[in-house]
């Protein structure tokens, strides 16, 4: 029985380590823990409502804009209009009247607004010009690989209709805003977006069209 013992004590010491560190002491569980609060969902009739009064008179009453310099917000990720405005508030995105529209608003207000509009179908667009659409097709789908200027559907899908939280939805925009974003980031006006800065400064005028154009077409 001696024997016994003194092989397992031994084998015990073999099998522990050389050293070890001390573990931290696991944390006692707290006597009345509380659970974290849910985030808040959004009021659609709060958001109807500030939107009618106070985006509706440029992005039309349900989200689809009849003036091609003002965008489509109808069906557009609500994650992204959420931080559009907060980057207009902040500056990060330099607009002066959506500087004044936005610096209104609380987060809370932003969401309300973003579900609301988000919610709303987007009407189809139409691409206009035969001669440039067939290039612009040819960029958003392959991109240009010899100046290294990535596929726009890489991103923002092949039918234009974004990744939720990441990338904007383009399918059916204006290509007048469109052109005019794709412009402002190429020649530095528009900074809140490295990597769209990045491609459109690679993009001439005629292909920033062309895109643009292939873009409103999108369904």
């Amino acid at each position: 029985m001696k024997l016994i013992a003194h092989l397992l004590i031994a084998a015990s010491a073999a099998a522990a380590p050389l050293f070890a560190f001390a573990a931290d002491a696991a944390p006692a569980p707290a006597a009345h823990a509380e659970a974290a609060p849910k985030a808040a969902k959004p009021d659609l009739a709060k958001g109807e409502a500030m939107f009618t009064a106070v985006c509706a008179a440029c992005h039309g009453v349900d989200g689809n804009s009849a003036a091609p310099t003002y965008p489509k917000l109808a069906q557009q990720h609500p994650e992204y209009l959420v931080k559009q405005l907060q980057e207009f508030k902040s500056d990060k995105r330099e607009n002066a009247i959506m500087k004044g529209f936005a610096s209104m608003l609380s987060d809370e207000d932003m969401k309300n607004v973003a579900y609301f509009v988000s919610a709303k179908k987007a009407k189809t667009g139409a691409s206009t010009d035969k001669n440039l659409v067939m290039l612009g097709e040819r960029i958003y789908r392959g991109g240009i690989a010899d100046r290294q200027i990535a596929a726009c559907a890489g991103c923002h899908s092949p039918n234009g209709a974004g990744i939720p939280a990441q990338f904007p939805r383009l399918a059916g925009q204006h290509a007048d805003y469109a052109v005019a974003q794709l412009t402002a980031f190429r020649d530095g006006v528009r900074k809140n977006s490295v990597q769209m800065t990045q491609v459109a400064a690679k993009l001439n005028d005629r292909e920033i069209k062309a895109v643009a154009d292939y873009i409103a077409g999108l369904r």
